[in-house]
């Protein structure tokens, strides 16, 4: 099997809290389009803040509802922000 690393870039359309243990948290992310679905749930996104600072933000995995892929990830990005999403495929 080989590995093909696919690439998009898009924008935060909404964010909600998935749950909460104690300080640890876990976000599900909507973005205005993006290559992951439930076949290929797993990557991360990368967000560039005005400062220059790189935020690179694990895919944990996806939850399809409603027509909306909203993205699993512990760390929050905010409605708007910019992020470079990148998952690997397996081919076979």
């Amino acid at each position: 099997m080989t590995g093909t690393r696919l690439t998009f870039t898009s924008e935060v359309t909404d964010i909600r809290l998935e749950s909460r243990s104690g300080l640890a948290a876990r976000w599900q992310i909507a973005l205005d389009h993006t290559l992951f679905t439930p076949a290929a749930p797993t990557g991360t996104l990368l967000a560039v803040a005005p400062s220059g600072a790189r935020l690179e933000v694990p895919v944990l995995g996806v939850v399809e509802e409603g027509g909306t892929i909203w993205h699993v990830v512990d760390k929050p990005l905010t409605d708007g922000t910019e992020v470079t999403g990148t998952l690997t495929e397996t081919l076979c």
